[in-house]
């Protein structure tokens, strides 16, 4: 009777191993289906991510190229419409039958030519200055963004001021056109759209890395804004500082200060691509 007895609980806990062990392996497998699951899911949402960064970057790409082709086209217009017909006006001037004028006409001809001539010479010298205007060129980045904020400064409407603290070495060239470029964008859009009474623009560097600041009293956005208006279709201005800051390789951020009184907008770059 003994025999029996063990025999009956040798045999129910030989059951209860085999459904423990049943049980450890469904959940074994529960396990592992879970997070083969959850792989598949972060791998979708990796590729996803991805996708939308290479749109991103594709949507920046053809901001630039639409910026350029922007400026190319005004270029164009601007010879086509102004600097065409004044050399086309010098030429009526210089004609050949100038020579058989008497030498009075003559000498007023050469003169109304040599105005027009000058007028083109300056038209063109303006463009070239929308393109590179001179005091970056000549005298640097500081120069001609102080230059930029005393002509807002001297319009009475805004208070403009700019303090360089570390500019003894100044960045190259491309890099100047681009940050001004950048600076101008930014202001701009203040001067339109904030109705700030006062903008106040900071320069530093620690390192490799170089920091200028934009404060302004007015209605500014935050770093969400800009995100979400940088990816509309209408937001070409934004997409321009997205792919210029792109080339510099640096970043720029949107925040409002703790008391809730001056927005700031932050652009780093390095110094030196590395």
């Amino acid at each position: 009777m003994f025999f029996i007895q063990l025999s009956s609980n040798s045999s129910g806990i030989s059951s209860m191993l085999v459904l423990g062990t049943l049980g450890m392996f469904i959940m074994a497998i529960t396990l592992i289906s879970l997070l083969v699951f959850h792989q598949r899911r972060v791998i979708r949402f990796n590729k996803q991510i991805q996708k939308m960064e290479e749109e991103r970057q594709q949507m920046l790409l053809r901001a630039s190229i639409r910026s350029q082709e922007d400026e190319r086209q005004r270029i164009a217009a601007d010879l086509h419409d102004d600097a065409g017909p004044l050399l086309a006006t010098a030429r009526l001037y210089l004609n050949e039958n100038l020579i058989h004028q008497e030498p009075s006409v003559q000498l007023q001809s050469i003169f109304s030519a040599k105005q027009i001539i000058d007028d083109t010479i300056q038209l063109i010298r303006n463009i070239s200055h929308s393109l590179m205007p001179p005091t970056l060129k000549n005298f640097g980045l500081e120069a001609a963004v102080k230059d930029l904020f005393d002509k807002i400064n001297g319009s009475g409407v805004i208070n403009a001021s700019v303090r360089f603290h570390d500019n003894r070495q100044r960045l190259n060239e491309e890099q100047e056109l681009l940050i001004f470029r950048i600076i101008q964008e930014l202001v701009t859009n203040i001067i339109k759209h904030s109705n700030a009474g006062f903008i106040h623009l900071t320069q530093n560097a620690q390192g490799n890395l170089v920091y200028f600041r934009i404060h302004h009293d007015g209605k500014g956005i935050l770093q969400e804004d800009f995100d979400r208006l940088e990816s509309n279709s209408i937001g070409l201005g934004l997409k321009n500082i997205q792919s210029r800051m792109r080339i510099l390789k640096g970043s720029i951020s949107f925040e409002i200060d703790g008391t809730r009184t001056y927005y700031k907008s932050t652009i780093e770059i390095p110094r030196e691509l590395v």
